[in-house]
Parts: C-alpha cells; sequence; structure tokens
C-alpha cells in the first residue's frame, strides 16, 4: 500500500485533544487494509516526527435495518492512535 493512501484524516474531538496534551498521541482515521508498520512509516514522512507506538482499533461494518426493499450497511472503520516521542509534536491548527 503507498504511504499517502494509509491515513485519511485525523481525529479532532474532546478526547484526542486531551490524549495530545496529556500522552504525547495523536489520532488517524486509517485505511482499513494498512497494519501498524505502515501507519508509523506515513507519520514519519508526512510530519516529519518519531514514532515511538502505534495502537490500531477496528470496527466492523454493521448491517442496518430494512427500509422497505433497502438492506443498508454502516461502513466500518479504522482508528490508530500514534505515540510520538518525547518533545516532538504534531500541530494541525499552528496559525489560527
Amino acid at each position: 500500500m503507498e504511504i499517502t493512501s494509509v491515513l485519511l484524516k485525523p481525529l479532532l474531538t474532546e478526547k484526542t485533544t486531551l490524549i495530545k496534551d496529556e500522552a504525547q498521541q495523536v489520532a488517524f482515521l486509517v485505511h482499513t487494509q494498512a497494519n501498524k508498520l505502515e501507519i508509523k512509516q506515513a507519520v514519519e514522512k508526512a510530519f516529519d516526527v518519531k514514532v515511538e507506538a502505534v495502537n490500531v482499533i477496528r470496527r466492523a461494518p454493521l448491517n442496518r435495518e430494512r427500509q422497505g426493499r433497502v438492506v443498508g450497511r454502516k461502513p466500518g472503520w479504522k482508528k490508530a492512535y500514534v505515540t510520538l516521542r518525547q518533545g516532538d509534536k504534531i500541530e494541525f491548527f499552528e496559525g489560527v
């Protein structure tokens, strides 16, 4: 898998901003086929930081209820919590 297609978007929620400040971790929504090594390489290349650890959370696709003839599905996703080396930082909103 190409490194440019691994990271889909950063997750900016209340929980992830607290983790970013307290534990030097950043959360990303990543491609569902990406593994920990690919995520680590993508973050290091994209943001020029050193990564200590990567934790991955995966949710499988869910079947939804029927609405008449249509049976819908909720897509699955994969989320990665990336722990950065002490002193490294990723700023998403630098000039705000």
